[in-house]
């Protein structure tokens, strides 16, 4: 029997104890569940691991193991995706130049019209983890002809870059549904912090290690890599989702197991305000990002206008793959000594505003300065509180929503939206590039974009608000 859905932007209800009954406060036993954080209550033998992780975040009894496999998890994704981030650059950039790199982008937004759809369409037939495992699965496929491709002096500089921007927010995307969908609303908002310093560290490992394998084996061995690694992430997944069904009641496993019913992604998010807000969010956000790094890309090529044609991908190689070590060890920092306590100090609508700001005052600065120095530490900063500080408290918006919205939804905004900002960004390239705009033009529009972006902010903030004392949690919801 079909059961209506959920509105969307509603929470799920908490899973009952297992066999139905009350859990027993303070006694440990199979199907018993935590009164303090409704978790099954974890081995004795664990609890230091709870404690070696509590200086980062409030960890509490048992939530150790799992909050270290999604943090394994995210690592060897985010190592993988800047792999290929330092392999499609040079690819790119040589094949085609920073304003081909810019109508790319565009072109990925239309690619996840049909990702979004054929995500929607498998999800009514699958559980949450074949459908993992069915996207990873293909996008490691996907990699290994593309290594086939190069090796046979096949140009795929601008496939490649379309590709990498749909498995990107593809891969990210899914990682973080399936977390918030493993955590409650309330333990989300503590472990996040963990989960997203793997992320930080992963992207740091990644761009450092790239850097390596490029100057020995070129840009095409790092594909075949990444598979590899994306292949092992899946067997992390798994792994976790054994072990939160063998700790969860039975009402709860069989959820997990079932197909995500309910509208598709691009409905839901049409249809409530607050994730019609996130979606104008990350839209902004993406945009003013992008039109950043076309200013950069641009900039750095002008540098590089005298070198020789034959050492230009290594030169660009090897400022990306320093420029994103930099972006990452700051960011790593942010999210290992900062992330928790501004979300627990200062809460998720306050952390919100840091990013804007700081973009905002960024963009101005470079109208006075448009230098490739300069430059770079803008990206830096920006990039780098976008990666940990914005990242996890984005992720924590999805925590009070339904299991529909944290996929379906959730895919839509990471992967169509996000891109689309991409298309604002390409259009605003091409007309700049059509009149003649300047870089000093290109960092006064990214000051406008950023105002417009605080504004959404502040009425998102309002809506978080709402949403959390619709839920009965408005204390507990900074």
């Amino acid at each position: 029997m079909a059961f209506p859905p959920k509105p969307p932007g509603t929470r799920d209800a908490p899973p009952a104890a297992a066999g139905g009954g009350a859990p027993t406060p303070g006694v440990s036993g199979p199907g018993q569940v935590s009164a303090v954080d409704g978790r099954p209550d974890g081995a004795r033998g664990a609890a230091w691991l709870d404690r070696a992780l509590r200086p980062f975040a409030s960890v509490r009894e048992g939530e150790g193991g799992t909050a270290l496999l999604l943090t394994l998890n995210v690592f060897l994704l985010l190592a993988a995706y800047y792999l290929l981030k330092v392999a499609r650059e040079p690819l790119v950039l040589s094949e085609g130049g920073a304003e081909v790199k810019a109508y790319a982008a565009a072109g990925q937004a239309a690619l996840l019209v049909g990702v979004v759809r054929a995500f929607d369409m498998l999800s009514r037939r699958f559980g949450r983890l074949p459908l993992i495992a069915a996207t990873t699965l293909f996008f490691a496929s996907n990699l290994v002809l593309f290594w086939a491709l190069g090796a046979a002096s096949v140009p795929i500089g601008v496939p490649f870059y379309l590709w990498v921007g749909v498995f990107n927010v593809t891969i990210i995307a899914q990682f973080w549904g399936f977390a918030a969908d493993v955590y409650s609303e309330e333990q989300g908002k503590r472990l996040f912090a963990i989960v997203g310093a793997g992320s930080s560290l992963g992207a740091l490992f990644g761009s450092h290690v790239a850097k390596d394998l490029l100057s020995a084996f070129g840009p095409y061995a790092l594909l075949l890599v990444a598979a590899l690694v994306v292949v092992l992430c899946l067997g992390l997944t798994t792994l976790v989702h054994r072990r939160e069904n063998a700790r969860a009641s039975l009402e709860s496993r069989r959820a997990t197991e079932a197909p995500i019913g309910g509208p598709g992604g691009l409905v839901l998010v049409a249809r409530d305000r607050y994730l019609a807000l996130i979606a104008v969010l990350a839209l902004l956000l993406n945009a003013v990002n992008t039109t950043g790094e076309y200013l950069l890309d641009r900039t750095l090529l002008d540098s590089l206008a005298q070198v020789d044609s034959a050492d230009l991908k290594r030169e660009i190689g090897r400022f990306k793959a320093d420029l994103y070590f930099w972006v990452n060890g700051v960011s790593l920092a942010l999210q290992l000594f900062v992330v928790s306590r501004v979300l627990r100090y200062l809460g998720v609508r306050v952390a919100l505003f840091v990013l804007p700001v700081v973009a905002l005052v960024g963009y101005a600065s470079l109208a006075v300065a448009p230098v490739l120095a300069w430059f770079a530490r803008v990206k830096i900063a920006e990039n780098a509180l976008d990666y940990s500080l914005q990242n996890t408290t984005r992720q924590a918006l999805f925590l009070p929503v339904t299991k529909s919205a944290k996929y379906k939804a959730k895919a839509v905004i990471d992967g169509f939206v996000v891109r689309f900002g991409d298309v604002l960004s390409a259009g605003a390239v091409g007309l700049g590039a059509a009149i003649g705009l300047s870089t000093r033009g290109f960092a006064l529009l990214n000051v406008a974009l950023t105002a417009l972006w605080l504004l959404v902010v502040v009425a998102l903030g309002r809506a978080h608000r709402r949403l959390a004392k619709t839920d009965g949690a408005g204390g507990a919801t900074p």
